[in-house]
């Protein structure tokens, strides 16, 4: 689960970097909200992919792990 957390604090960190830099040159209000978001998503997208692909591995195993205890119980639970 860590690099879950990891991920989402690097991407808060890449909008709030984004954020910064944008209001340094003055945007303001909704401007500079809808311009943190879309610059920092592309950034994130091309910084983080690694990250992100690790990320969904561990969702991923996480879920398989669910359903594989699942089936333990219904099949115990069955006989």
């Amino acid at each position: 689960m860590s690099s879950v957390l990891f991920y989402t604090l690097a991407r808060l960190g890449i909008l709030a970097a984004t954020a910064g830099v944008l209001a340094l040159f003055g945007a303001r209000g909704y401007l500079l909200l809808l311009l943190s978001l879309l610059i920092s998503g592309v950034v994130s997208f091309v910084l983080l992919s690694g990250q992100r692909d690790r990320m969904s591995a561990a969702v991923a195993g996480g879920i398989g792990e669910r359903r594989r205890r699942f089936q333990e119980a219904r099949t115990k639970e069955d006989a």
